[in-house]
């Protein structure tokens, strides 16, 4: 009850990039195109890992889930971002904004993990080839899988707990265009130290433990690479571990960034870009980084043109 009075009452008004009127219609095209790309993208991933039996492997099971969570992630952002680009009434409800930080909280930490599982997964390939089968079992790969996204949702339940024992009053600007943690609290009429300590402990030791698990395995991957006798050895090796590499350096390089960043007022415009890149960026370049330097995925591409063209 005291959540239908709340939730009727309060509003929140995500006011996006409005201090740059002339640049609302370009914006809108470009992150249009951007979420065009991140929906065809990875679906395209999804559905080319399915029809591709020689892509029913550990690697491309995990890869189709954080193409799966990329897809869930920018459609909880982007179109309520689209709309406040082309409409005067950037008004959010209060469950609007809960439900979008509770959604896009499941689909980070997901992805935080599964970026760990993969690092893993690599790691098995790398260091102990001949056991990869029997280690990377569907059964483990399953569970790594479902542990990622339980993992997800324990993290966005106990945070979104906390933020609906924040009290809120009327309308509150929120100056960014998405409802997240740090923009939520700082409308708060209550004391938020709670809710502030709760997102810090869970974002350090989510960031920590799976950058431990990168590390660990990508510091084993290397040694064991450099002990081969081949140069063409090592180079199919670093090659395999290059697209994940990439993907694992922009998405935590930019989540480090946003660490960085003081949250003051001149630093909210360095804020807002950098959450764009990750909201919106991200789930667009990690099907481009690992179709492009797939060889496998390269081919079903082509096959797929192919046929549709014969």
């Amino acid at each position: 009850l005291t959540l239908k009075i709340k939730s009727a009452e309060v509003t929140f008004i995500l006011l996006g990039f409005s201090e740059y009127p002339e640049l609302q219609m370009p914006l809108f095209l470009v992150f249009l195109t951007i979420y065009t790309v991140t929906v065809l993208g990875n679906l395209g991933m999804i559905m080319i890992i399915q029809i591709n039996p020689k892509l029913h492997t550990p690697m491309y099971f995990f890869l189709s889930h954080l193409s799966l969570v990329d897809f869930c992630y920018s459609t909880v952002v982007t179109p309520k971002l689209l709309e406040n680009l082309i409409v005067e009434d950037r008004t959010i409800s209060f469950t609007g904004c809960i439900m979008q930080f509770f959604f896009a909280c499941i689909f980070v930490v997901t992805e935080t993990f599964m970026l760990a599982v993969m690092a893993y997964d690599r790691f098995v390939a790398v260091c102990n080839p001949l056991l990869y089968i029997v280690v990377m079992s569907q059964k483990l790969c399953s569970l790594l899988v479902g542990a990622s996204y339980s993992w997800g949702i324990v993290c966005s339940l106990t945070l979104t707990y906390f933020l609906l024992k924040l009290s809120f009053k009327g309308n509150n600007i929120i100056n960014n265009f998405v409802c997240e943690h740090a923009a939520i609290i700082s409308v708060s009429c209550s004391d938020p130290y709670m809710s502030q300590k709760i997102i810090l402990i869970s974002a350090t030791f989510n960031e920590i433990s799976s950058l431990v698990i990168i590390l660990l395995s990508y510091v084993s991957v290397f040694i064991t690479v450099m002990k081969m006798p081949s140069t063409g050895g090592r180079h199919k090796a670093f090659s395999t571990c290059a697209s994940h590499l990439t993907a694992i350096t922009i998405f935590h390089g930019t989540i480090l960034f946003l660490y960085c960043v003081p949250n003051s007022k001149s630093s909210w415009l360095m804020v807002k870009v950098a959450s764009v890149f990750y909201t919106v960026v991200i789930p667009m370049l990690n099907p481009l980084i690992y179709s492009l330097r797939n060889k496998d995925v390269k081919e079903t591409v082509k096959k797929l043109i192919n046929t549709k063209l014969s």
